[in-house]
């Protein structure tokens, strides 16, 4: 199973490009796409689960023509967007043997046997008579899940799903995704590092509508091995460190004075010391460089 796009482009109408010549290969598993807000995220989320379609390009589920086969497409997309309408006031477990009728499930004993298996799933057996619209944030983000498994979907796309989620809503959730990433594509788009690095064993960093880098976790944070340097500095100093070193981060201390993280082929300076690579670094130097590259255009 594979999700194939090649030269990928959309520029709305008030002249922004919000995906610029994307070409990208996923297979089966959790895959991160990371990126700022207005990075371009979500209008390939959309053009993928044909919402809406790009000025030029071509995209591929197997053997399936996404942009000419919308209708085949979403017999076995799962889409669940940013954000979802307001629910009627009906319990979980009646909400989704309704979306099951809708989905072309008839059989009234096969409509309960998928029902109760997405309920499981989800962890949401023990409130599936309660109503929907009185839901947690996080409840409802985990019905949204159960009713896009109902068509047991090849593809799953999720948009931005733990933002606003408390931390134990966020985990319950990133554990429901983990339990279907298996089986499925499941393309999980954040700005959260956290969310990736705890669940995707692929991804790709994505800024002003460009497919900045495409590797694994474990692959991008290894390309920065002896990269990345530290110190503590004050805070009235950070604009000049900023100004001789390619700082990619700060952040406080506990005596308020910053902890700044640099990105550097050699060591700075003998005051800085050597640190293993994270994930917020791979993240925060693809950011860097490319932000340096639009300024270097204009």
């Amino acid at each position: 199973m594979k999700l194939s796009l090649s030269n990928i482009s959309k520029t709305y109408k008030n002249g922004v490009k919000a995906l610029d010549d994307v070409s990208i290969e996923i297979e089966a598993g959790m895959f991160g796409l990371l990126g700022p807000n207005g990075a371009g995220k979500s209008t390939l989320m959309r053009t993928i689960a044909t919402l809406q379609a790009p000025d030029s390009g071509t995209a591929f589920l197997d053997d399936i023509d996404i942009l000419n086969e919308p209708l085949r497409l979403r017999k076995v997309l799962g889409y669940l967007p940013q954000s979802f309408g307001v629910y009627p006031n009906m319990s979980a477990e009646d909400l989704l043997l309704y979306f099951a009728k809708l989905k072309g499930i008839s059989n009234s004993i096969e409509q309960k046997s998928i029902v109760d298996a997405a309920l499981e799933v989800t962890n949401l057996t023990d409130v599936r008579r309660k109503s929907v619209a009185g839901y947690s944030g996080g409840m409802k983000q985990r019905f949204g899940i159960a009713q896009l498994l109902l068509n047991d979907p090849k593809l799953i796309i999720v948009d931005e799903p733990t933002a606003g989620l408390d931390p134990a809503e966020r985990v319950r959730f990133l554990n429901v995704l983990r339990e279907i990433g298996t089986d499925h594509i499941v393309i999980f788009s954040t700005h959260i590092v956290d969310d990736v690095k705890e669940l995707c064993n692929d991804m790709a960093i994505m800024n002003g509508g460009r497919i900045l880098q495409h590797k694994t976790p474990r692959e991008a944070s290894t390309a920065l091995k002896d990269k990345i340097w530290a110190k503590n500095i004050d805070r009235d100093e950070l604009d000049s460190h900023e100004a001789a070193y390619n700082v990619i981060s700060s952040s406080f201390n506990d005596d308020n004075s910053l902890n700044i993280r640099v990105h550097s082929e050699i060591k700075p300076d003998e005051s800085f010391s050597a640190k293993d690579p994270a994930l917020e670094d791979v993240y925060f130097v693809a950011l860097h460089e490319s932000e340096t590259t639009i300024q270097a255009a204009e």
